[in-house]
């Protein structure tokens, strides 16, 4: 009986054992208070020596090493001890983060010139072709858009397209419940007839119709040579897997068609564009500029992209099971991955980013993304730096949002007219999504849109805990000039059309002088009284001798 007696006298109140940091820091106490009491019996300095010890290890002990978790699962690594303090006020929000002088010089212009051949519709008479669309939301406007301008190559009736119903988004919905059919037909009929379904005496013709494949970036004379022959002779073809199925540079007449297709006929139905509306106006009600983020860091994403995000063997295992789904695709050192500028950008460190570019902490946040790999914890980085954090989930009711939530391409639209109209937009990828908002924002007014220089950022990312918030968010700034969205930051021809559509936008008339003088007061920025910002000067920033565009 005495021995369980001291065992419950070893046990607290929940039954464990005594905390044995708790003991010490009691034996520790104990020895001081002798030590305390014999001071007269030792000599004054080293009591005072003896003494000042043990209270820095009593101090030592009362305070737990720091551990720092990855959003992704990262256990019981120790954090470096890091200089990058971000201040509270990254900067200020003035119209360097939020617009572009030089925008005021160029315009959207789409129409057809004089040179633009307008097609005879009675010669069209007997040619159908069908389109069915592969990807997600996105990549299938890219087929939307080019679809258009084959059936015009191939003087040919375009029946309106098929969307995918059955990719990894499992989306069943059709055309009409997505864009608004009437106008996309009206608003082209004088480049191509286009027509909701194939007329009752044609349909007989799609018993044994079998589909074909062109190939990607096919151009014009591909389709007179590949898919003509077969038109005249079927009358009806379809044409399947149709994303960026027709070549990047055509002449100007068709870059202008296909702008005419992507900016002003392809719109969403009447009930997307007010659910989308509704969402920005409450993001104008809680701030008069926000930011939008294209976050795309979904598992399947994250997984094809090859890259290491920090999880550990938990990740490599799940991202792993899941890159074998695809056969042709190649394992690839992360590491290589990453320095070439191809892993998207992580939660914090866009958050790192938009920080050190000015975007204090108080500005507002829209988040557009799927399924984030983590969940919370990937995100509580970002939301550190920026509390003020959005979601289409969190600025509606589960019952306005419920005649969208089960359908991936209508929450997507919802997304991209969010996005569309930030003052700001940003995206961690260089996806689908991201380069056309990247084209409709130029074409627009070139809004600011950033996208990372991955390949130049990875750098500082991964050396920031040495060096101070200065030299990170000057560094930032440097490698981020011509990746804002300013005019004329990228090359005609440069990357994807509708990324950068230069056929489709214009320089206004005696504004060479205005574009000189505006030049001195966009980019880059020169600060002052912002807090811990560092002042930008344009010297220090004009020592950049390399822009690199790959992303």
């Amino acid at each position: 009986m005495a021995s369980l007696n001291m065992k419950m006298k070893k046990r607290d109140n929940y039954g464990a054992e005594p905390d044995k940091k708790k003991l010490a820091m009691a034996g520790i106490r104990h020895q001081l208070l002798l030590l305390l009491r014999r001071r007269h019996r030792l000599f004054p300095l080293v009591s005072a020596f003896s003494g000042c010890l043990l209270l820095l290890l009593l101090f030592s002990l009362s305070f737990p090493p720091v551990i720092h978790r990855s959003p992704l699962g990262r256990k019981n690594q120790v954090a470096v001890e890091s200089k990058l303090l971000v201040p509270e006020n990254g900067g200020r929000s003035d119209r360097h983060l939020w617009s572009s002088k030089l925008s005021n010089s160029y315009y959207g212009c789409s129409n057809a010139s004089g040179t633009f051949q307008v097609l005879d519709k009675t010669s069209q008479t007997g040619r159908y072709l069908l389109i069915a669309t592969s990807g997600g939301l996105n990549q299938q406007r890219t087929g939307i858009i080019d679809a258009v301008v084959a059936a015009y190559i191939l003087n040919a009736t375009l029946v309106i397209p098929k969307l995918d119903q059955n990719s990894y988004w499992k989306d069943i919905s059709n055309f009409e419940e997505i864009f608004d059919a009437d106008w996309f037909i009206s608003h082209l009929s004088k480049d191509v007839k286009i027509i909701k379904e194939l007329p009752k005496g044609e349909e007989s013709r799609l018993i044994g119709l079998q589909s074909i494949r062109v190939p990607r970036k096919c151009t014009p004379s591909c389709y007179l040579q590949r898919v003509l022959p077969l038109l005249k002779k079927k009358h009806v073809v379809q044409l399947s897997k149709f994303d960026y199925r027709l070549a990047n540079q055509l002449d100007t007449e068709l870059q202008k068609l296909r702008c005419r297709v992507n900016y002003h006929a392809v719109r969403y139905t009447q009930t997307i564009n007010k659910m989308g509306q509704i969402l920005v106006d409450r993001m104008r009600t809680k701030a008069k500029h926000f930011v939008a983020l294209h976050l795309r860091f979904e598992p399947d994403m994250l997984a094809f992209s090859g890259c290491y995000y920090g999880g550990g063997q938990k990740e490599r295992l799940e991202l792993g099971a899941m890159r074998r789904r695809w056969k042709t695709l190649h394992a690839a050192n992360p590491d290589k991955v990453r320095e070439h500028g191809r892993c998207p950008l992580t939660p914090e460190e866009i958050g790192l980013m938009l920080r050190g570019l000015g975007f204090g902490r108080e500005v507002h946040l829209y988040v557009a993304s799927g399924e984030v790999y983590g969940g919370d914890a990937t995100l509580a980085p970002l939301r550190a730096l920026f509390p003020n954090l959005h979601t289409k989930e969190t600025l509606t009711s589960k019952k306005e949002l419920a005649p969208f939530a089960r359908f991936s391409s209508r929450m997507a639209a919802l997304d991209f007219i969010v996005c569309d109209e930030s003052d700001a937009f940003v995206t961690n990828n260089n996806g689908n999504m991201a380069r056309i908002l990247a084209g409709r924002r130029r074409y627009m007014g070139h809004k600011v849109t950033i996208r990372p220089n991955a390949k130049k950022l990875h750098k500082i990312f991964a050396n920031r805990h040495n060096m101070t918030w200065d030299e990170f968010s000057t560094k930032v700034r440097k490698y981020q000039t011509g990746f804002m969205g300013e005019p004329d930051e990228m090359k005609a021809g440069e990357g994807e059309f509708h990324e950068n559509p230069t056929s489709c936008i214009c320089r206004k008339k005696k504004a060479n002088e205005q574009l000189k003088e505006d030049e001195h007061d966009s980019w880059p920025w020169e600060y002052s009284d912002i807090g811990n910002v560092p002042m930008a000067t344009r010297s220090g920033l004009d020592h950049q001798s390399e822009v690199d565009h790959e992303n």
